[in-house]
């Protein structure tokens, strides 16, 4: 019995040991696991921040042979990012359209009317959300129209002549946002096209010159009175004129400048209204002749004119600026790109952007003129080549560009500013 109690005391003494080393073995091997596991963690973040990173010169200096190759490509890297900053696309318009009008609502829509597509005058029309960026049709004009013009009176907007499709119109309709419908009103005396049209200090709207069939030039002038929906004339202006340009200054005189007369004579005559007493009075003539120029009325009132077309069929880029407290032209500096046919929009911070136009062709180019100093800035162009085309100030502050041409293509992209 005592020999046997030996034996197996023995025996369990002998295997404390092999239990004591295979504990020792299972936490060495946990521990080794554990360390590689950190191990290759660490050695994983090692290559992919240090070794794989890519350095400074496989960025600049492997692609940049030259010094020369290096600013230029450092600019391109600048123009693009402000590209970004200043230019985005937005939802395309339903119908391709150029020489056709836009006008903000009360609401902050935008009606998008008439125009000319690649097939047909056109008679539709079309809304723009800026809350949503999306375009929606709304109802159609009574008359296909373009070249005609666009103002908004009492919440309305009110739509005047224009080319048809078998000429000039006489015709004259009301946009009504709440109906989303449009209702003829009383006819013009004079069918016109390419004329301008202005909402006086009064309320009463007034149109301008404007061209009839064979390139005859109007110096007729007609009011629309909004609480009879009728016209009556008004004193002719003392040049007949189309693609011109009409002002509402501050001391509430209306300022005609330019365009073109009978015979493809380009004008850099210059007139005044006087609503108080229905009179023309010529001033001052611009410095150049000019027709499909921009006039833009600055926070100081005086009038900006940009570009256009010379007699002699040269492209401007000349600008010159109409003081009203003194009745003088003075010129300004020029922009960087001659352009007619363009668009020309005063900021909320009273700067103005010129944006597209024709110089040969359609372009894209677009600058800013500083107000302050009167200096010209080169931007980012925009997104597309265009002329006819038009430029909206949202409410926002943001410029909208819709349609116009491009190589004889009526356009119906849409791009924000």
């Amino acid at each position: 019995m005592n020999n046997n109690q030996v034996h197996i005391e023995g025996t369990a003494g002998s295997h404390e040991p092999q239990k004591w080393w295979h504990r020792r073995w299972f936490v060495i091997i946990c521990i080794s696991a554990i360390v590689l596991t950190i191990f290759a963690i660490i050695l994983s973040l090692i290559l992919k921040f240090v070794v794989l990173a890519p350095k400074e010169s496989d960025i600049t200096i492997e692609t940049l042979p030259s010094p020369a190759t290096r600013i230029s490509t450092e600019a391109t890297i600048t123009e693009i990012a402000t590209q970004l900053s200043n230019w985005s696309n937005t939802y395309s318009m339903n119908y391709a359209r150029r020489g056709h009008q836009a006008c903000v609502l009360m609401n902050g829509k935008v009606l998008v009317s008439g125009g000319i597509g690649n097939d047909d005058h056109l008679s539709s029309a079309e809304l723009y959300d800026l809350s949503t960026g999306i375009w929606t049709i709304t109802g159609s004009m009574n008359d296909a129209r373009f070249t005609h013009t666009s103002i908004l009176i009492n919440g309305k907007v009110l739509v005047t002549g224009g080319a048809g499709d078998k000429g000039p119109l006489h015709s004259a309709e009301l946009y009504e946002p709440l109906t989303e419908t449009w209702k003829p009103t009383g006819r013009m005396n004079n069918a016109r096209r390419s004329h301008t049209i202005s909402l006086l200090k009064n309320g009463e709207v007034l149109v301008a010159g404007g061209v009839i069939n064979n390139g005859i030039a109007l110096n007729s002038v007609e009011v629309f009175d909004s609480s009879t929906e009728l016209w009556s004339t008004l004193t002719n202006m003392n040049n007949a004129r189309y693609g011109h340009t009409a002002s509402v200054l501050l001391n509430k005189k209306l300022l005609v400048t330019g365009g073109c007369s009978d015979h493809n004579t380009y004008l850099n005559s210059v007139e005044l209204y006087d609503p108080s007493t229905d009179t023309w009075t010529t001033i001052s003539s611009m410095n150049n002749r000019r027709y499909g120029h921009t006039a833009s009325i600055l926070k100081d009132g005086k009038v900006l004119i940009t570009g256009g077309t010379s007699d002699v069929g040269e492209y401007l880029n000349s600008a010159e600026l109409y003081d009203s407290s003194t009745g003088t032209w003075m010129t300004v500096n020029s922009m960087n790109h001659a352009r007619a046919h363009h668009t020309a929009s005063v900021l909320k911070d009273g700067n103005v952007l010129v944006t597209g136009g024709y110089a040969g062709g359609s372009v894209d180019t677009s600058e800013l003129y500083d107000s302050s100093t009167g200096t010209w800035i080169h931007i980012v162009s925009m997104n597309y080549a265009r002329a006819q085309h038009t430029a909206s100030v949202l409410t926002n502050g943001n410029v909208l560009i819709t349609g116009g041409i491009h190589y004889n293509q009526a356009l119906n992209t849409v791009e924000l500013y």
